[in-house]
């Protein structure tokens, strides 16, 4: 369990990067151990509501990373729940004439019906 959005700092609130090929990623930062047995190793992100408790950038230390993940897995999340059909929201639309410093003009006023 993560505790993203939580006050305190501990080490729950760090994830792994989930980039199937993030641990193959030959930079700096990635290398870990002692010499004669380094090893390349997944990053550690810091959970962060920044950009959202839910947000992909919890999850994913780079875009490429995130990319490698749904090229690898997408066909099976997408298995999990298939879209078969479009979805529709019913609507009113109402066209609105409208005066303004340029002129008149029409506005189109999308509301959703409850």
């Amino acid at each position: 369990m993560n505790n993203i959005g939580k006050k305190e700092k501990t080490m729950s609130n760090y994830n792994w990067c989930h980039g199937p090929d993030c641990h193959t990623k030959k930079t700096q930062d990635r290398i870990r151990g002692v010499k004669g047995n380094k090893v390349l190793r997944t990053r550690k992100i810091k959970g962060s509501d920044w950009y959202g408790a839910t947000s992909s950038w919890n999850w994913f230390c780079s875009h490429h990373c995130q990319q490698d993940f749904w090229n690898k897995y997408g066909a099976q999340i997408r298995a999990i729940a298939p879209r078969n059909e479009p979805l529709e929201t019913p609507i009113d639309v109402v066209k609105e004439e409208r005066e303004g410093w340029r002129g008149t003009y029409t506005e189109t006023v999308i509301t959703t019906q409850v």
